[in-house]
């Protein structure tokens, strides 16, 4: 199953610019924008209702002012979720991140979603290597791949751990940006979905192993999207392909997202998926993460 109707979402009590993460992630900017956090509830508020409408079974927990978790917004990085009942936990680079692991959504998890085996790998961040989830990892949930650039926040050793542990294999490859940057998080370059696959191919510099990712897409049957990395930029790699309780393919993007893909690019993916873009601007710039960062995947 590569989709889920069921996801977490939390909603952010004091979202702002995060100092420690924004040593690798260059697509944080800080800004002299008011109301940062007002705005950010807003944006989620009426992304949740967007998801609502088009009958996403949503679940909502409201973080908690103290331990301030400026980041909490992104659910995806601490915790993944899958159908034969695992619950995973991922070492975080960010001290401030691994606040975002607060005892009542760990027991919501464990006890309401019915998980039946807990694999933590928080104890990496002992050793200074840290897997960030769904943010680091692109999972073809059907035929078991993860694919991973390599960053400070994904490591391969972590990576392979997960791997052996889950029966994924890995795909790993190098991504920079725009500025040669390593990019730091899979998902801003990359999505797979059960028909359409969308990836940045020119941020992967090295050609065996741009062919390498592009090879593995066409063989497990994925249309390629290959967006360019100013389209990567506007955050059109950060897309998640969820389903409604009914069945309907739903692709999930940023209003910037949408806007950056060409007409050809946006009926590729019309095609196979009803498209939902909610206005996600002050998160974004902010926070460094789009659409697919604030959506936790619920499989059990």
């Amino acid at each position: 199953m590569q989709t889920t109707s069921k996801i977490l979402m939390v909603r952010p009590a004091r979202f702002g610019f995060n100092e420690e993460t924004a040593k690798n992630n260059y697509f944080q900017q800080k800004t002299e924008q008011e109301k940062v956090a007002e705005k950010a509830m807003d944006e989620f508020d009426a992304f949740v209702s967007l998801l609502r409408s088009n009958d996403v079974d949503v679940i909502v927990i409201q973080d908690t002012e103290e331990p301030w978790t400026p980041d909490s917004i992104f659910p995806n990085n601490w915790f993944s979720s899958h159908i034969s009942g695992e619950l995973v936990l991922y070492p975080m680079f960010a001290e401030n991140r691994r606040l975002e692991r607060k005892p009542a959504v760990l027991d919501f998890l464990r006890r309401k979603m019915n998980h039946t085996k807990l694999i933590d790998l928080t104890s990496w961040e002992d050793k200074g290597e840290f897997l960030e989830g769904t943010g680091s990892m692109i999972f073809d949930r059907d035929k078991r791949i993860a694919y991973c650039c390599r960053s400070p926040r994904s490591s391969e050793k972590v990576l392979q751990d997960f791997c052996s542990r889950m029966n994924f294999d890995a795909v790993v490859f190098d991504s920079f940006d725009k500025n040669g940057n390593l990019i730091y998080h899979t998902n801003v370059m990359m999505e797979v979905g059960t028909q359409v696959a969308v990836v940045c191919l020119e941020s992967i510099k090295d050609e065996k192993e741009r062919e390498k990712v592009a090879s593995r897409l066409t063989a497990t049957g994925k249309i390629i999207v290959d967006i360019s990395l100013d389209q990567a930029n506007h955050f059109a790699g950060n897309m998640l392909e969820l389903k409604s309780r009914n069945g309907k393919p739903l692709m999930i993007m940023s209003a910037a997202a949408r806007e950056s893909l060409t007409p050809h690019q946006e009926t590729i993916i019309s095609t196979y998926n009803k498209i939902l873009s909610p206005e996600l601007n002050t998160i974004e710039t902010n926070g460094g993460g789009s659409a697919r960062c604030m959506i936790a995947e619920i499989f059990y």
